[in-house]
C-alpha cells in the first residue's frame, strides 16, 4: 500500500513510514475528508435515532413506575453487548451497511439518554409544577413550556456523553464497511501517518461536538448563566 503512494526510490515520509507526513496530508485530503463526512453522518443520525426512542421510553418509565426497572434494565443490558456482537446480532435483520451501524449506536445511546431525561423531568421542582397548574397550564403545555426546559440541562449533559461515546464507536462499524474514519484506521494499521490522522480526527471531532453540544445548551437556557453570573 505504501508503495503505491510514492515510487520506491524516492526517499521521503511515505516511503521512511513516519508518523507525520506532509505528503500523506496533501495525497490523501478528499479521502480524509470524505470518511470525515462519512464519520459525521452516522454520530448524528444515530443519535436522533436514540433521542427519538429515549423519549417517549423514559415517558412511559415516568408514567408507569412498573415500567421504569424493565426499560433501564433493559437498555443497560444493551449497552453490554460487545459491539460487534450487536452488529453481528443485527445484521440478519437489517444487513449490512449504513441502517445497522446506525441503529446499533443508536440503542447504545439509549441507557445514557433514557436515565437523563427521566432524570431531568423528575427534578423539576413540584411547586414549580403547582404553580403552573394553577396558571392554567394543561398537562401538554406545561410538559413543554415549563418541565422540558427545566429538565434540559441534564438532558443535554446526557446528549453530550451519548454524543462523544458514538464518535469513539462509530469506527467500529468498518467491519461493515461503513464506519467513517475507521475504516481508513483498520485498512491498513501499519501505516503511521494514516492511523495518526484518523486517530486525531477522532479526537478533534468528539472535542467540537461536545462544545458545539455545550453552545447549543447556552443558548436554550439562558436562565442558568443569569443564575451562575449572580
Amino acid at each position: 500500500m505504501l508503495a503505491s503512494l510514492a515510487p520506491a526510490s524516492s526517499d521521503n515520509c511515505l516511503t521512511r513510514n513516519e508518523w507525520i507526513c506532509g505528503r500523506y496530508y496533501s495525497s490523501r485530503a478528499g479521502e480524509l475528508t470524505d470518511a470525515l463526512v462519512q464519520h459525521v453522518g452516522i454520530v448524528v443520525a444515530s443519535v436522533l435515532l436514540g433521542l427519538a426512542v429515549a423519549i417517549p421510553l423514559a415517558l412511559l418509565a415516568r408514567r408507569y413506575r412498573k415500567l421504569e426497572g424493565l426499560i433501564l434494565g433493559t437498555t443497560t443490558a444493551i449497552y453490554t453487548i460487545p459491539s460487534l456482537a450487536l452488529f453481528s446480532l443485527l445484521v440478519p435483520v437489517t444487513g449490512l451497511g449504513q441502517a445497522t451501524v446506525v441503529i446499533g449506536l443508536g440503542l447504545y445511546s439509549l441507557t445514557i439518554l433514557v436515565r437523563n431525561i427521566l432524570e431531568g423531568l423528575r427534578a423539576v421542582p413540584a411547586d414549580v409544577r403547582e404553580s403552573a397548574l394553577g396558571m392554567g397550564y394543561a398537562a401538554r403545555r406545561m410538559f413543554w413550556r415549563v418541565e422540558v426546559p427545566l429538565a434540559l440541562p441534564a438532558i443535554m449533559a446526557g446528549l453530550r456523553v451519548a454524543t462523544v461515546s458514538a464518535v469513539a464507536l462509530t469506527t467500529v462499524g468498518a467491519i461493515l464497511d461503513y464506519g467513517g474514519l475507521g475504516g481508513l484506521l483498520i485498512s491498513d494499521p501499519t501505516f503511521k501517518a494514516q492511523v495518526l490522522a484518523t486517530s486525531v480526527l477522532c479526537v478533534a471531532l468528539a472535542v467540537v461536538l461536545d462544545v458545539l453540544l455545550v453552545g447549543l445548551q447556552r443558548l436554550l437556557t439562558p436562565w442558568t448563566r443569569t443564575a451562575a453570573a449572580r
